[in-house]
C-alpha cells in the first residue's frame, strides 16, 4: 500500500487480488444480496483509491480495508429499514454468479454429495443470517478476513473485549444451530 500511495499504480493490482474475495464475501454476508454487495464492493475500492494519499501504516492494510468495508456496510444498514436480511439462497441456475455455497462445494462430486453439501451450505447461510449483525461481522472478519481480535476491534471501532464477547456468542449460536452438521 505504501508503494501505491507513493504513486506506483501497479502496486494496486496485488492488493486488490489478495483482498477482493474476502471483502466481497464479508459484504455479501452482511447485506444478504448480491446486487447490493456488488455496489458496496465497488464503493469500498473507490474509497481505497480516493484515500490512498492519506493512508498511513498505523495498522495492517487489511485492517484499514475492512474498516472501510465495515463502515460502508453499517452506512447501508442505517439507510435501510429492512432489519435482518437473509443471506442469498443457492441458485439452480448454472450461469448465475457464484454463491457462498459454491465456494464451499467441491466441483466434481457425486450428485448425492452435491445435494448434501448444498443442504449444508443452506444451513450455514441460515445460521449466519440468524446472528445479530455485530456478531456476524466479528465472525466473518475473523474467519474470512483472517483478522486478529485487535484488528477487528479497530475496524469496528470498539474494544477488544467487546469483539471477544461477540465472537464467543457468535460461535456458541453457530455451534448450537449446526450441532448435527
Amino acid at each position: 500500500m505504501q508503494r501505491y500511495r507513493d504513486g506506483d499504480a501497479k502496486a494496486f493490482e496485488p492488493l486488490y487480488r489478495r483482498h477482493r474475495d474476502g471483502v466481497y464475501r464479508h459484504l455479501l454476508h452482511g447485506c444478504g444480496r448480491e446486487a447490493i454487495a456488488g455496489e458496496l464492493f465497488h464503493e469500498v475500492w473507490i474509497n481505497v483509491i480516493r484515500a490512498r494519499g492519506d493512508w498511513q501504516p498505523r495498522a495492517r492494510f487489511a485492517t484499514w480495508l475492512y474498516r472501510i468495508a465495515h463502515n460502508r456496510l453499517i452506512d447501508w444498514w442505517r439507510s435501510t429499514t429492512q432489519g435482518v436480511e437473509p443471506l442469498p439462497e443457492a441458485s439452480d441456475d448454472e450461469d448465475a454468479a457464484p454463491t457462498p455455497s459454491a465456494l464451499w462445494t467441491p466441483q466434481r462430486e457425486q450428485p448425492d454429495e452435491q445435494a448434501l453439501n448444498a443442504e449444508r451450505g443452506q444451513r450455514i447461510r441460515a445460521a449466519l443470517a440468524s446472528l445479530p449483525i455485530e456478531q456476524r461481522d466479528a465472525f466473518l472478519l475473523h474467519e474470512e478476513g483472517g483478522m486478529s481480535l485487535e484488528e477487528i476491534a479497530e475496524a469496528a471501532g470498539v474494544g477488544r473485549e467487546t469483539i471477544k464477547s461477540r465472537l464467543r456468542y457468535a460461535l456458541a449460536k453457530l455451534r448450537e444451530a449446526l450441532a448435527d452438521v
